[in-house]
């Protein structure tokens, strides 16, 4: 590992801190190093607070302000350079005359994009760009698909039996996964901006998807519900988290429920991300149920699925779908098997 990829690692790791925090914002860590010394460190805590380079340049001691013009500044996604919610990094960064900066990678925003870095080589600073950008890349998959592929990064979680069954064919609910796993969903649950099911999930699981094993914020709630034919009973519609009911019928805000209205029919699931995306919603856990995984399949629009394998048999159910030459990993969490699949 070179010398710049250390301490992009270190922003890497820095801007994981800020996970389910600062959406729709990217994760971004940052790092001041003066003659192989970290002098400073900062992340992005929170939507609407202080950026990244701003925590790091604010952190300096009183001792070391002196050595910011001898500093290499390294944060892991391009510096803004417009104002938002703060003003623009990279003004404080040419104030403070640092005089190199590298960049893991530049910011799809089109806002930013490009304008940061030439901002930066403008005021005379060195800037370089690429230390581990598979990685950072990797960091901010949701922020990044969001402003290119003009939708939500969509990812797909179910569990099914050692035979490959995902749900009894009477529609009960039958816990497959174990506990630590559970916990797991949890986790990621918190690492989303929203959380999506189907009509027949809706109805036969009473799901909460709120985050209850694990601290962390709550994910918006997402329930297709073509004919708003679901009993107002159901945990989703208690108004505790912000729920949106994807329909036909009408569009309505209520409290906590919003039903959005959209077209049902060879495109439901472009519609559906083109509705949330008009939302700034950038990221979808799919919970279930087997007819909502098959609508993202056989669309295509999918980026990743985690699908957990207990270790039993059922032998009769409803059949898991199937994802062929798509392996990315495989893991293991607690007696479950835990495959992960990139599309």
């Amino acid at each position: 590992m070179t010398t710049d990829e250390k301490y992009m690692q270190r922003c890497i790791d820095l801007a994981k801190q800020g996970s389910g925090n600062v959406t729709p914002n990217p994760m971004v860590g940052c790092v001041i190093v003066h003659n192989g010394e970290i002098i400073a460190e900062g992340y992005h805590q929170k939507f609407g607070e202080a950026h990244a380079e701003v925590n790091a340049i604010n952190s300096v001691p009183a001792d070391k302000q002196h050595l910011l013009n001898q500093s290499v500044l390294y944060v892991n996604l391009e510096p803004c350079s417009h104002h938002g919610k703060t003003p623009p990094c990279t003004d404080l960064i040419i104030t403070k005359q640092i005089p190199q900066v590298v960049i893991g990678i530049s910011d799809p925003n089109p806002l930013v994009s490009g304008k940061g870095i030439k901002k930066l080589q403008t005021a005379g600073i060195k800037v370089t760009i690429g230390p581990l950008q598979d990685e950072c890349t990797e960091l901010n998959k949701r922020f990044i698909t969001f402003y290119e592929k003009k939708r939500p990064y969509i990812t797909l979680k179910w569990a099914q039996t050692n035979d490959g069954f995902i749900a009894p064919t009477d529609g009960k609910k039958l816990q497959i996964s174990g506990k630590l796993s559970q916990q797991l969903v949890h986790k990621w649950r918190s690492e989303e901006q929203s959380i999506l099911v189907g009509y027949n999930t809706a109805l036969n699981d009473n799901p909460q998807l709120t985050v209850r094993e694990w601290k962390g914020n709550n994910p918006i709630r997402i329930v297709i519900d073509q004919k708003l034919a679901l009993p107002k009973n159901l945990h989703l519609f208690d108004n505790n988290v912000p729920t949106i009911v994807l329909n036909e019928l009408a569009n309505e805000k209520n409290e906590n429920i919003e039903l959005i209205k959209i077209e049902f029919g060879n495109e439901t699931a472009k519609n559906i991300l083109s509705s949330l995306y008009n939302r700034n919603i950038q990221s979808v856990f799919v919970e279930g149920g087997t007819k909502t995984f098959q609508l993202f399949l056989t669309s295509n629009l999918w980026d990743e699925a985690r699908v957990f394998i207990s270790p039993d048999n059922v032998q009769t159910g409803i059949k898991a779908p199937v994802l062929l030459d798509k392996k990315f990993s495989t893991n293991k969490s607690g007696n479950d098997k835990l495959i992960v699949y990139k599309n």
